[in-house]
């Protein structure tokens, strides 16, 4: 099969095509049929990598921004296996209502060149050699090579080679145009509104491998002239925030963006600093309205630690969800079963830093807050699946057919990605599926994070009854007299505490991804004392939890009990007054068998059964059929209760943007 090259095209031709698309998706915008003036509730991904990507490139990954679209939709495409031949067949189990493909925008040109054909100089450069190859060890070459020149190893970003030999601008533009294209031709302007496509790209920037990465996302068609990277900001995000406000907030031209930061778990305490001026605490607070709170690459909500039994500032157990056991990027580097890279070992408790985690960020956002006046640390939270394989939304347990091309297809995820998950889903609260707003429900923070299935979750703070579940406008009266996820409530002089209302529906799930009950709703609540100490509390409000395994140890189905919805109206019995609060819901479900449990037991290997290691001697055999090494599947029997943080089975939950509650000025 012939793959399509639109980076091929003449510039001023193909960017000609791309006026033209955005003129009639403009044009033909209108009124969505299904309009919910209370709002109704949007599953998306706003971060996914196609072959655009380096390192999607160089994992054999074949698939563009038209591949990745199409899967959110629920059509199939072909991904590579874990020698990169394209023989792996994919289908999301449910489409999706809105997507941003965000390819790494400092390398668009670089990558276009080394995919262009033999007879342009720079296809020869070395990197694009190595990176066209299907050797995984010269792939992880070429991989340090990029993240070298991105200036993710310690040294100043530079230009490579490639861009000696070719035109790396000339090839970024169009390539962008491409993204921008491929986003307006899959964006529904129908009043079907069946699918919203953002224009995006990641803003990739590392220091030592410490993650500082930023998915930028644009509200409509009108964006910048070119991705903002590290080769514009100095290697700096405040200039990101700078240019981003310079090129399109003020631009006066109807651009308008947000960055949402991912992987704070991977930063080493480096995405969340002080800001060392004002004009840097407003620009995070005007830009960064959101987080990604879960990914393929983990967690970044609270770490708690089961062999030591504390946590990172918190003694919140369901804390040990989906951890990784290093602190930066480089916890990609295990090969061939083994962890190859020093700085990709684990990092012990106490070296981890407490801002690597959103919930410690939130507190500390109160404490400066109280200090200097004004809280930099103000974010709603949104999960997505940071898919190197253009899955867009592809963040189920079952049939997950990783996020990294050949490097985790079939054995490789077991092998070598042990520690990685599906990713989650990021879901808003709209009056409609438009760009408009969605956009508009992300920068109010009305969204949450899921960590790969589909709840619905609202929840409100204000002045409610106790008996507002029992009623039929519930939603009406919970915005009239409240602030629903995200929101702020100021407190006035003799106001008794807030009542919350929190309702949860489970996943309706599908025929062949059938969905877990609620086990129960947490609130999480921090806050900051008068002496500047911060504080946190965990409390059920709904629900019970289940102390069984909740599964069957042959099959995986769920067993244990739960509830097809929650709902509750709930009040702090431990009130703060006359101090800043925050407060968010989790929602969770009933123990289910996490994505490697369920590819270990299709091998024959189950790590629910006591022959787990009798059965793993006879997967020997099948590995090596597979081409692989004898010992690929042998993390399928690590012992739980031997683990700081894995357990076969998990919780898969749901995180709500916070409510603020700020005392009487």
């Amino acid at each position: 099969m012939t793959r399509q090259k639109p980076h091929n095209l003449k510039v001023p031709v193909f960017i000609a095509a791309l006026m033209a698309l955005i003129a009639h998706s403009s044009l033909a915008a209108g009124p969505c049929k299904h309009f919910a003036a209370e709002r109704q509730p949007f599953f998306g991904d706003l971060h996914i990598h196609t072959r655009y990507s380096f390192d999607a490139f160089l994992s054999n990954q074949k698939n563009d921004p038209d591949g990745a679209y199409r899967y959110a939709k629920g059509e199939m495409i072909t991904l590579p296996d874990p020698f990169g031949d394209q023989t792996i067949e994919a289908r999301i189990d449910r489409a999706i209502d809105f997507a941003a493909v965000t390819d790494h925008g400092q390398f668009l040109g670089e990558v276009a060149l080394c995919d262009s054909n033999w007879g342009t100089l720079a296809w020869w450069a070395p990197t694009c050699i190595m990176s066209r190859t299907k050797n995984l060890w010269v792939q992880l070459y070429a991989a340090s090579q990029w993240t070298l020149s991105g200036g993710m190893d310690g040294v100043a970003p530079q230009r490579s080679l490639i861009c000696d030999l070719g035109d790396c601008t000339a090839a970024a533009t169009t390539i962008w145009a491409d993204i921008q294209a491929a986003a307006e031709r899959h964006n529904d302007p129908s009043d079907n509104c069946e699918f919203s496509a953002f224009v995006g790209y990641e803003y990739t920037q590392g220091q030592e491998a410490a993650n500082l990465h930023r998915n930028i996302i644009f509200k409509n068609a009108n964006v910048t002239e070119r991705p903002i990277s590290v080769f514009d900001s100095n290697n700096q995000v405040p200039e990101l925030w700078r240019q981003l406000k310079k090129q399109c907030l003020d631009a006066s031209n109807g651009c308008d963006v947000m960055a949402i930061p991912h992987n704070s778990n991977l930063g080493g305490g480096l995405m969340f600093p002080d800001p060392a001026t004002i004009e840097e605490a407003h620009n995070r607070r005007a830009l960064e309205p959101l987080v990604e709170l879960i990914q393929h690459k983990g967690a970044s909500e609270c770490r708690f630690d089961r062999l030591q039994g504390i946590g990172v500032d918190t003694e919140d157990e369901l804390c040990d969800f989906e951890q990784i056991p290093s602190d930066n990027l480089h916890m990609l580097g295990s090969v061939e079963g083994k962890m190859r890279s020093e700085k990709g070992q684990a990092v012990n408790l106490s070296s981890f830093h407490r801002r690597n985690l959103m919930r410690n960020v939130l507190k500390d956002g109160l404490a400066l807050e109280q200090a200097n006046g004004l809280n930099p640390f103000m974010p709603g939270f949104i999960g997505s699946t940071d898919t190197h394989t253009a899955t867009a939304g592809g963040a189920q347990e079952r049939q997950y057919v990783g996020h990294l091309g050949s490097r985790d297809a079939g054995f490789r995820n077991i092998q070598d990605h042990f520690v990685s998950n599906p990713g989650g889903l990021a879901v808003v609260w709209a009056e409609e599926n438009r760009r408009d707003a969605l956009f508009d429900a992300m920068r109010r923070r009305e969204a949450y994070a899921t960590s790969g299935t589909r709840p619905l979750v609202r929840f409100f703070a204000g002045d409610y009854p106790e008996n507002l579940c029992e009623d039929p406008t519930a939603i009406k009266l919970a915005y009239d007299k409240g602030v629903p996820m995200g929101g702020i409530l100021t407190e006035q002089p003799g106001d008794m505490p807030p009542r919350f209302y929190i309702s949860a529906q489970r996943d309706s799930g599908t025929a062949l991804f059938p969905s877990n009950p609620l086990e129960r709703l947490q609130i999480i609540k921090g806050w900051v004392d008068s002496n500047g100490n911060t504080h946190e509390r965990v409390y059920d409000v709904a629900g019970s939890p289940v102390n069984e395994l909740g599964v069957d140890p042959l099959t995986c189905a769920a067993t244990a009990p739960g509830s097809a919805s929650l709902c509750t109206v709930w009040q702090d019995p431990d009130p703060t007054p006359d101090q800043s609060a925050f407060y968010y819901a989790r929602v969770l479900e009933t123990p289910s068998c996490r994505w490697s449990t369920l590819q270990c037991q299709n091998m024959g290997v189950n790590p629910l059964s006591d022959a787990c290691p009798d059965q793993l001697a006879a997967s020997t055999r099948r590995a090596k059929a597979l081409g692989a090494s004898e010992d690929a599947f042998k993390n399928c029997c690590r012992v739980a209760e031997d683990e700081a943080f894995y357990t076969p089975t998990i919780r898969e939950r749901a995180w709500t943007s916070p409510i603020w509650l700020q005392p009487p000025p």
